[in-house]
């Protein structure tokens, strides 16, 4: 796979704190410590991931919670949810591709962050490390929401609210606090819990279809809306299930050539994924009833005992499931720790966030993720419990979107200015194609999960600009200031 429409010479030399400031000269004096390391440098050489753990770190955090809990959570849709994950399969292979071609450029811890800052300046690298990092603390919050339903299965929790919240709790703090043991043995934990989930999925997800019930698939288009607003706003629900595809680009800095590393991670990884994901969601339908579907709080462990006959099949599952979800906590907030590490050692996060704990583990960054992640669940159970999962869900996907929708504008503006090149015409093509579907996919996500997620989303966006006035202001010498009346 080619990996670049431009001459070599046309690309900008990657920066040793995670990239150039080519849109804003004045950038560089931005960096807090430019003797530092570089960001690159995060985990030592010796402990780089290659390709197998690479794509485990990607299908691991894309093969969390998702699959387990979302075909309850699209069910109110009916199958025309199915068409939806199809398309969203499409879209999430194209974000894959894109981001191979961006790591190619910038081949640094930081990913999403990086694009943006090295197109558009720092203020884009701000809004997009900040979005990042909100989403990763909201997901995080809803994959803690999501274990409640499996470990039910379990152990029955009841109806108390503060109960299912403790749950909800421990399933975030326990890797919380296994992440400050460093970076170490992440690449092997990830491989290890990866074949463990994938395994006892795929044969569901395969088995499952020999005892479909074609009567439970239930009504085509259940929402009352028109197919398209469907399609849309079930895509928005399901996106959750697919982040994670931009892994291997965030942790750039910890993978061994990542030039063309994280490129064959992310496609590896989202495809294997989406295959999972699309048989597991059909045999689901098929085997729960539409109606009980919609009520369950555990799909896939349903799924199970309808096979089985008994309630053993749905023990497994639910164990697994667990497992697969305080897993996928362990591996997203690793990631929820990388992206401000990276904007922070260029001053556009607050300084604490850049400390390296003994492990070589954004300390900071995992601690305040811990604690952000307490207050959102703490919040949504007070209000709602019924209705938690769904919100924080919703908010992931604008949050998520929005540094999509900066990294494939930024590989616009790359693209836009290599046509001053001499370039090889099918392979312009072919990346304009790529960034702008994943442009417009983002897009359409974005207005798809509809005017509260975007509205609370929203909220949470602009709420980091004034940090990022406090730190620009911070950092500006009198001789930077602009001195015109």
């Amino acid at each position: 796979m080619s990996t670049t429409s431009t001459p070599e010479a046309a690309e900008p030399e990657p920066s040793p704190v995670a990239g150039p400031e080519a849109a804003d000269p004045a950038a560089a004096r931005t960096v807090v410590d430019p003797a530092a390391a570089p960001v690159a440098a995060l985990t030592p050489a010796g402990r780089k991931f290659g390709l197998a753990a690479a794509t485990a770190l990607v299908m691991g955090n894309i093969i969390g919670g998702g699959i387990f809990t979302l075909p309850a959570a699209v069910a109110p849709y009916g199958t025309v949810s199915l068409v939806a994950f199809v398309v969203l399969s499409v879209a999430a292979v194209l974000l894959a591709l894109l981001f191979g071609k961006l790591a190619r450029r910038s081949p640094v811890t930081g990913g999403l962050y990086v694009y943006p800052r090295d197109a558009f300046g720092p203020f884009a690298g701000f809004l997009s490390a900040w979005s990042y990092w909100t989403m990763c603390w909201v997901s995080i919050a809803a994959l803690a929401v999501g274990v409640v339903g499996y470990v039910d299965v379990l152990i029955p929790l009841g109806d108390g609210k503060v109960v299912l919240a403790v749950v909800a709790l421990a399933a975030l703090w326990l890797p919380a606090a296994a992440n400050f043991a460093g970076t170490r043995y992440v690449g092997a934990v990830q491989v290890v819990s990866t074949v463990l989930k994938f395994v006892p999925l795929l044969l569901v997800a395969t088995i499952g279809l020999f005892f479909i019930d074609t009567d439970n698939y239930g009504p085509f288009n259940a929402s009352g809306e028109s197919v398209p607003g469907a399609i849309a706003a079930s895509a928005a629900l399901l996106l959750y299930s697919f982040l994670g595809v931009e892994s291997a680009a965030v942790s750039a800095g910890e993978v061994r050539d990542p030039e063309r590393t994280v490129g064959r991670a992310s496609v590896l990884g989202t495809v294997a994924s989406a295959v999972v994901y699309i048989l597991g969601t059909v045999a689901v339908f098929g085997l729960v009833p539409h109606k009980e579907l919609v009520e369950s709080g555990a799909p896939f462990a349903d799924a199970v005992n309808s096979i089985a006959g008994g309630s053993w099949g749905g023990t497994v599952i639910a164990l697994v499931a667990v497992a697969s979800i305080v897993g996928c906590l362990n591996g997203w907030i690793l990631l929820s720790a990388q992206m401000p590490y990276a904007a922070a050692r260029d001053g556009l996060f607050p300084k604490p966030f850049a400390r390296l704990g003994k492990g070589g583990v954004p300390g900071f960054g995992v601690l305040a993720t811990a604690v952000l992640g307490t207050i959102l669940i703490v919040v949504n159970y007070a209000d709602d419990p019924d209705t938690a999962f769904r919100v924080l869900v919703l908010i992931t996907t604008f949050t998520g979107c929005v540094p999509y929708l900066l990294s494939a504008a930024a590989q616009l503006y790359w693209l836009a200015r290599g046509t001053r090149e001499r370039v090889r015409p099918a392979g312009l093509v072919r990346d304009l194609i790529v960034a702008g579907l994943s442009f417009a996919f983002s897009f359409w996500l974005i207005a798809g999960a509809g005017y509260a997620a975007v509205y609370q989303g929203a909220l949470f966006l602009f709420a980091g600009i004034p940090v990022y006035v406090w730190l620009r202001g911070r950092q500006e010498t009198p001789e930077d200031a602009d001195t015109t009346p």
